[in-house]
């Protein structure tokens, strides 16, 4: 087992600047997308062009940001927004909902395609395989920042925290819904695929992943299990994107459409 070793969440300060390593994983993020996007899309077959993908990550970060942050004060902490709707803006306090930021992306790529005339899943086909490295470095900042930790385990690659061994949970999804999904939609989409199939195989690659961790992930605690004594907020969540994604790639090879 592993003891973990309490890492500063401040990576630098500077006079009454602090820089977080929160904030340092988001901004690794936004450039691992931007550099991708980059070469994606000097491709024949890319919707955008390499200067587009400048504005495209300039409106993807917007929808990360505000989606992500709304997101988690409606689906984790509604009596917070109620009690004081000035919590929303206490983004220094964490609580970031990637089903929020999700939301938030697509809004942000419907409203940067309508500009371009780019139709919708052809622009979230392009977006897909950018975002999972984002995903991972957040989860790794989870670690950092000591939260989202797993439940109590005796396995051998444990964390002891506090002096319970638990499973780190945040390396799992950083792991597969980080490294793992973006090698798979990386490789799937080197070559043309059928409209709206690479959105569907990141959903249904997201869902999968991120249900299956949530059974060694504990829940939020001012939310708790929603049933059964094991039903989380981020299945529920996650099981309409996960028949989202089925659906969709079922009827992307069914159309047979080449973006």
């Amino acid at each position: 087992m592993f003891v973990y070793p309490h890492i500063d969440p401040i990576a630098l300060k500077i006079g009454p600047l602090a820089i977080r390593w929160y904030g340092i994983t988001y901004l690794v993020g936004f450039v691992a997308a931007w550099v991708l996007g980059r070469r994606r899309a000097a491709r024949a077959d890319s919707p955008v062009t390499p200067l587009q993908v400048d504005d495209l990550i300039f409106y993807g970060a917007l929808g990360v940001l505000l989606g992500g942050r709304i997101g988690y004060m409606l689906f984790y902490g509604f009596d917070q927004l109620r009690e004081n709707p000035l919590n929303l803006f206490k983004i220094w306090e964490g609580g970031m909902s990637f089903h929020g930021g999700f939301i938030g992306v697509m809004v942000a790529m419907g409203l940067y395609g309508r500009k371009l005339q780019v139709p919708f899943f052809r622009l979230m086909d392009f977006v897909a395989p950018l975002v999972p490295i984002g995903l991972g470095a957040g989860r790794i900042a989870n670690f950092i920042n000591s939260e989202l930790w797993g439940a109590p385990t005796s396995v051998p690659w444990a964390f002891i925290v506090d002096g319970v061994p638990r499973h780190a949970t945040q390396l799992y999804e950083a792991g597969l819904e980080g490294l793992t999904l973006f090698l798979i939609l990386w490789i799937y989409s080197s070559k043309p695929r059928p409209v709206m199939a690479v959105s569907g195989l990141f959903l249904v690659g997201y869902g999968v992943f991120r249900f299956l961790v949530e059974f060694w992930r504990l829940p939020d605690e001012q939310i708790g299990y929603l049933a059964f004594g094991w039903v989380t907020m981020g299945q529920v969540l996650t099981l309409p994107m996960l028949i989202a994604g089925i659906t969709l790639l079922f009827l992307a090879y069914r159309r047979a459409t080449v973006s």
